[in-house]
């Protein structure tokens, strides 16, 4: 379990997004790098960081592996929401 309510991958809607371009001293090196906040399908919000290709408000993304605790989610299939 990783502490999560359910073990299955997450889905959602960007609610919002920045790009971090002077990053606290720990993450300097992975700068510039993504994070939004995604309104997930099931209800409620969550801060991830954003792997791959950058997100907009309104794309669809879905969870990928969390690295060091940190959830990580990338831009999914199709674009937009509706």
């Amino acid at each position: 379990m990783t502490g999560r309510m359910t073990d299955r991958l997450r889905a959602g809607i960007v609610y919002t997004e920045t790009v971090i371009y002077s990053a606290p001293e720990a993450f300097a090196a992975e700068a510039p790098y993504q994070t939004a906040i995604v309104s997930l399908d099931g209800g409620g919000r969550v801060t991830v960081r954003i792997a791959g290709d950058r997100v907009a408000i309104g794309d669809k993304v879905v969870e990928t592996e969390p690295r060091e605790g940190v959830p990580f989610f990338e831009k999914s299939g199709s674009q937009k929401a509706v």
